[in-house]
């Protein structure tokens, strides 16, 4: 007919497009951005809002042409998210969870329908992430919707969560993040980087579109991390998640220090991973492999390429051929160039021969793959890699030597093992320090894989069943009362002490008590005590050691020594120390009692109480022992996964006031069942509990200097632990200020935080589980190992 416009079944099938859809996004990427005149706005209660009067920056691709403009968010704008995001979670939080369940599987078929828009405009906005890797984080997440009230029971949703992350952040790592937070009931918003904003836009357009609440999920855009300190600070946030490079992680903890709110750090970009080759591999695989990893994808971790010397000239000849007629790598810069050229120099005056595909052109724009063989471990193209197309190869003789290679660095994210032996492999995967293991592969990730950062690489775990779990609290406790920063002078926080009360005659006065360091009692290194007296009164109970610094460092020194020893003890042998433990203090009972009952002014009744929990609670977590150590995981590809927990160190505990002897044994027990060391202090107003259980714990066959007891002021005790770079954890019960001191210092290396301050009533007589669980998990830190089949 003439003049028809209807289309024909075959022209449908031929151009394959979508029929429309309300409130959907244009079929491709310039569409999209077409049709927001390519200047964006903010995503917010379910709608974009571009004020008039807004900063914007400018996005470019790869070729230095403008992509977009993206709006930089300002005070109202904050103002207007966080409102939005408390009434979507009200509503987000209030729906079944199969109605979440629901509404996040609905997502997948609507992500599939527009994977072409959200593809091309990851590839312009040089954004990392596959539209099928988010439709499987989807399917996985919508799972754990459905089963949160099921198999994570007295847990409740946090509130409102914000996730933030750098520029170089890849849209995997940020939707690693925000879909968890979604799927257990949290409102989002989310403060994306340069490259992850438009497509963060166009995801939360759709997702609310398809029936995600509006509120749930907000989005705003900023020039710099300012914004996302500007977000935490309102009273609405409960959570703050972050991804990205180191430098920013830093930036955001210490301009929220203070505020109240939890900051998790998950520094993805820029970590050195050691790629190690056994003389039991397959060479050729393992040769292909490294090529692929260290110059054809996309660079968010630094490779360096460990091999055993009696494989190391095969290895070598092959990647000459391999690496022949390979085209030089475009850089992000010239000053990026110059760096590269700097790096080779060094790592040549050092030693180093380089393999390279070509010879580096005059222009500092590009530069041939390279490999350093012979390179030193203290080489800064080793220890700080530069941007380039740089690959450092080191050699090893040993398995053992093989794992210190691969511990030098002071990242702890990745290793990639290839070999054909098993059990070298997993030997090699449990001693290194990194939160995943590729046997015989590298960089496999999938949602059920929890991605734990040791080290200096991260303070909280992604992926998985034990990555829903920062995203919750014990339905019984409460989250951190907020606050606002306060003038603190950082350098001198813990300096200004009271100076120490040593009486001239100890004959005839009150007992004085000695600390534990390395299983011995002794006074503290000053020599200086203190006084103790009762809550109520004048009387001298006792003078206890005012411990500083030097104290502090011994006993991380003793517990440094016997940590290792400790966590490698079957769980079935700590669990026989700790009811060994509980077993001494029921035979101290009268004096344990006796110390809480003239030292904190309880009844005789409730002193006894106390012990008898307390000796209750050491039972427990010996029970603890062997019960949770991870498992199997369901791999949507051919192959085994394993997840397993593992100890973060040396843990410093400065203890809460009250309960004293409870609350103490409470997170001693959950530190050393978890195979951790620990420096604990005692609360300064309420010393003797602490101080008399020492007795029990030299009676105990815990190993000497697995527990240490350092009595003294708590600022400068706090201060000493902060700064110690072997301390891996900081559990703190104190002041605002020490809250405050804490977030702003544990950022170098990183430090796992758990912060209470002590105008905060916690339970410890409950027996709840999800509170033990609580501790017990901030005790560990997860691996998990991927072993391929055929």
């Amino acid at each position: 007919m003439a003049g028809s416009t209807t289309r024909t079944v075959f022209d449908i099938f031929q151009s394959m497009e979508f029929g429309p859809n309300a409130g959907s996004s244009p079929a491709t990427a310039q569409a999209w951005l077409e049709h927001h005149s390519r200047c964006l706005g903010f995503f917010i209660h379910g709608k974009f809002v571009l004020p008039a009067d807004r900063r914007s920056r400018s996005l470019s691709d790869g070729k230095g042409g403008e992509v977009c403009r993206v709006a930089c968010a300002e005070e109202a704008d904050v103002s207007q998210c966080a409102a939005s995001s408390v009434s979507g979670f009200k509503e987000w939080s209030g729906m079944t969870c199969h109605q979440r369940a629901d509404v996040l599987l609905s997502l997948v078929s609507v992500l599939g329908q527009h994977a072409q828009c959200v593809s091309e405009l990851c590839e312009l906005c040089e954004a990392s992430g596959s539209p099928s890797a988010l439709v499987r984080l989807l399917q996985y997440y919508s799972s754990w919707a459905q089963l949160r009230d099921t198999l994570v029971t007295g847990w409740t949703p946090l509130g409102v969560v914000e996730v933030v992350t750098s520029d170089d952040c890849s849209l995997y790592s940020l939707m690693l993040k925000v879909l968890p937070a979604l799927a257990m009931g949290n409102s989002v918003v989310v403060v994306p980087g340069r490259s992850c904003g438009p497509p963060t836009l166009l995801l939360a357009h759709l997702f609310t579109g398809a029936g995600l609440p509006n509120g749930a999920l907000n989005v705003l855009t900023g020039c710099d991390m300012t914004l996302a300190a500007k977000v935490a600070q309102t009273p609405s946030i409960s959570y703050v998640s972050y991804s990205g490079n180191k430098q920013d992680g830093v930036m955001l903890c210490k301009s929220t220090a203070g505020m109240g709110v939890p900051v998790s750090v998950s520094p993805c970009i820029g970590a050195t991973c050691p790629f190690i080759v056994f003389e039991s591999a397959d060479i050729d695989s393992a040769v292909e492999e490294v090529i692929e990893a260290a110059f054809k994808k996309r660079k968010e971790v630094h490779w360096v390429l460990c091999v055993q010397e009696s494989v190391y000239d095969s290895v070598v000849a092959r990647l000459r051929l391999r690496m022949s007629g390979m085209k030089c790598v475009a850089l992000l810069s010239e000053s990026d160039g110059g760096l590269v050229e700097a790096a080779v120099q060094e790592a040549q005056q050092q030693g180093a021969t380089l393999v390279q595909s070509s010879a580096a052109p005059p222009s500092r724009a590009h530069y041939p793959p390279t490999v350093l063989c012979g390179a030193a471990p203290s080489s800064s193209c080793v220890v700080s890699p530069s941007p380039g197309p740089l690959l450092p190869l080191m050699t090893f003789r040993s398995n053992s030597e093989a794992v210190t290679l691969g511990n030098h660095s002071p990242h702890g994210q990745a290793a990639s093992i290839w070999t054909e032996d098993l059990t070298l492999a997993l030997e090699t995967a449990k001693s290194l320090s990194v939160g995943s293991v590729w046997v015989n592969s590298h960089s496999v990730f999938d949602p059920c894989l929890p991605v734990s950062g040791h080290k200096d690489s991260g303070t909280c775990t992604d992926g998985g069943q034990e990555g829903l779990y920062q995203y919750l609290r014990p339905s019984s406790s409460s989250s951190l009362p907020r606050s606002s920063p306060v003038a603190l002078d950082y350098s001198a926080f813990g300096t200004e002490t009271a100076p120490p009360v040593i009486p001239a005659d100890l004959s005839g006065a009150p007992q004085s008590y000695l600390q534990l360091v390395g299983g011995k009692t002794c006074k503290s290194v000053s020599g200086g005590s203190v006084a103790v007296r009762p809550p109520e009164g004048s009387n001298v109970l006792g003078y206890c050691p005012d411990g500083g610094r030097k104290d502090v460092r011994n006993a991380v020194e003793a517990a440094i020594k016997v940590q290792p020893g400790w966590m490698k003890k079957t769980p079935s042998a700590r669990a026989q120390s700790l009811y060994s433990l509980a077993k001494g203090l029921k035979a101290k009972w009268r004096n344990i009692a006796s110390s809480v009952y003239i030292q904190t002014g309880v009844s005789v009744e409730e002193a006894n109480t106390e012990v008898d929990l307390s000796v209750a609670r050491l039972n427990v977590w010996a029970a603890y022992c062997d019960k949770v150590q991870g498992g199997s995981l369901p791999m949507p590809k051919s192959g085994s996964a394993l997840s397993f927990p593992e100890a973060l160190g040396v843990v410093g505990v400065i203890l809460p006031d009250k309960p004293s002897l409870l609350s103490m044994v409470s997170l001693l027990g959950a530190a050393i069942v978890a195979g951790n060391a620990v420096v604990m202090v005692p609360s300064e107003k309420h010393p003797l509990p602490v101080l008399s259980f020492i007795q029990v714990l030299q009676s105990s066959d815990l190993p000497a200097g697995l527990v240490n007891v350092i009595a003294g002021g708590r600022d400068q005790l706090t201060a000493a632990l902060a700064n110690h770079s072997v301390i891996k954890a900081v559990w703190y019960w104190g002041s605002a200020e020490g809250c405050q001191y804490l977030q702003n210092t544990c950022t170098s290396p990183l430090k796992t935080l758990k912060l209470s301050c002590q105008t905060e009533e916690k339970d410890w007589t409950r027996s709840d589980p999800a509170l033990l669980e609580e501790l017990w998990r901030d005790a560990v830190q997860w691996k998990s190992v991927w072993i391929p089949t055929a």
